[in-house]
């Protein structure tokens, strides 16, 4: 005859190393899946935006308007250089402040924006344009090269050119008048 103390069976033997063998296994892909998560946030910390180019990339491209801008051409003064689409909720949120910055250098001949577009169509663009005010040259050509000169990433970014060509700045997100004032002031500009 065999003898069980209470409480114990060969079976209650077995349900007992197989609990503990899959609580192990289940600690052991929940440790795992917690060290993916680690590594792959400080990954991601460290990737960042693509570094900042030291100085604007010479583009040309055809206007909204039909006129023909070109970077070079601009050499002299402060640009303001700003990558934006209509689908972009942040980019139509900062279009007022774009609007607002145009009209507060319309006349200071050393301060400039140009609007490059980003995946949009013209027909869109036009539209907002027509709609939302913007007198600036917006640039609907050969802006996919562009936008990856710059390394753009997501829109809207914005950059501030100095005079020699050199990025002072870049703006991700949404950018404000008080914002690009703030950096022309820290830049060296008169304005």
């Amino acid at each position: 005859m065999y003898q069980y103390r209470v409480g114990q069976c060969r079976g209650c033997q077995l349900e007992d190393e197989t609990g503990r063998t899959v609580r192990r296994v289940v600690l052991a892909v929940g440790v795992a899946i917690a060290v993916l998560v680690m590594v792959l946030a400080v990954s991601e910390r460290g990737r960042g935006s693509p570094p900042l180019p030291d100085f604007a990339p010479e583009f040309a491209g055809d206007t909204l308007s039909g006129d023909r801008f070109e970077m070079v051409n601009w050499r002299g003064r402060w640009v303001l250089v700003n990558f934006f689409a209509t689908w972009c909720v942040e980019c139509r949120v900062e279009h007022p402040e774009l609007v607002a910055f145009a009209q507060r250098y319309q006349d200071d001949p050393d301060v400039r924006l140009v609007s490059v577009v980003f995946r949009d169509s013209t027909d869109r663009i036009a539209d907002f344009f027509a709609i939302h005010g913007g007198t600036w040259p917006v640039v609907v050509s050969d802006t996919r090269q562009v936008a990856i000169d710059f390394g753009v990433t997501a829109v809207p970014e914005t950059y501030l050119v100095d005079p020699s060509g050199r990025v002072v700045v870049r703006f991700t997100g949404g950018v404000t008048l008080a914002d690009i004032q703030e950096q022309l002031v820290q830049a060296g500009a008169v304005v």
